[in-house]
């Protein structure tokens, strides 16, 4: 009996490693990684005095799924889908009720991408306008209330004056057919197929005009100029006219 008390005894310290081991699950004297578990998602809801503006999904601190902003009376006026941060998917405004949509916008990456659908409160298509990576294609249709494409729009007008001879100058004015018509005049033309309103120069002297004044210069130069029209619409988009202005010299800059 003796003998068998001694054993145990001794054989306490073996077991207790061997306890901790299994508790540890370690192989070859390594420690196992702890297990990593996400936070659950939490929404904050932010407000103006006591009129609730928003309500943000977030996840381990991260914006991370629905995001809905509310007009002041309390009702929806869009919502963002967020993927870690980062807007993705298809933003949707609404119209003052909340429920009818205005708008439908495809996100890529946290910038606009695709094809942007507006729509008349009958659901009825309002406009299609296109971007790329943030930046507008000229493409743009839009409609009546009753489906009917809208064509008459403004469109650009070129004037020049040719003081070449006097002064060495040479001057391009643009304007819109439609006097009353407000518009964007850049000097410049578009890059890759898209308008970049930072690889252009605007131009305007007016809500309605715009003017470039070439000069004769010792250096050859190219002997056209491209421009560009933002004509604001009836809807309150903007129609892209680009063209191209051969010059009768190639030394004015």
């Amino acid at each position: 009996m003796k003998k068998n008390t001694l054993l145990i005894v001794a054989l306490l310290p073996l077991f207790f490693v061997i306890s901790c081991l299994s508790r540890t699950g370690s192989k070859g004297g390594q420690e196992a990684e702890p297990e990593e578990q996400a936070a659950p998602d939490t929404i904050k809801r932010y407000y103006s005095g006591n009129i609730l503006s928003s309500e943000v999904t977030f996840r381990n601190g991260v914006r991370h799924g629905l995001t809905k902003t509310y007009y002041a009376t309390g009702k929806l006026y869009q919502t963002f889908w967020y993927n870690n941060g980062v807007k993705e998917d298809t933003a949707v405004m609404y119209y003052e009720d909340g429920m009818r949509v205005f708008r439908k916008t495809p996100f890529r990456r946290d910038t606009m991408h695709g094809v942007q659908i507006q729509y008349y409160k009958s659901g009825r298509i309002r406009a299609k306008l296109e971007f790329v990576d943030g930046l507008r294609k000229p493409y743009l249709e839009e409609f009546k209330s009753d489906g009917t494409p809208i064509t008459d729009y403004a469109s650009l007008v070129v004037e020049t004056s040719d003081n070449y001879k006097q002064n060495g100058t040479y001057t391009i004015k643009l304007s819109l057919n439609k006097k009353d018509v407000k518009a964007n005049f850049y000097r410049g033309g578009y890059q890759n197929g898209l308008f970049n309103p930072k690889a252009v120069a605007k131009i305007n002297d007016s809500d309605y005009t715009g003017v470039i004044l070439l000069r004769k210069t010792a250096d050859p130069a190219q002997n056209y100029v491209e421009v560009i029209a933002e004509i604001l619409t009836p809807l309150g988009n903007r129609l892209l006219e680009y063209r191209k202005i051969d010059l009768p010299y190639n030394d004015l800059k």
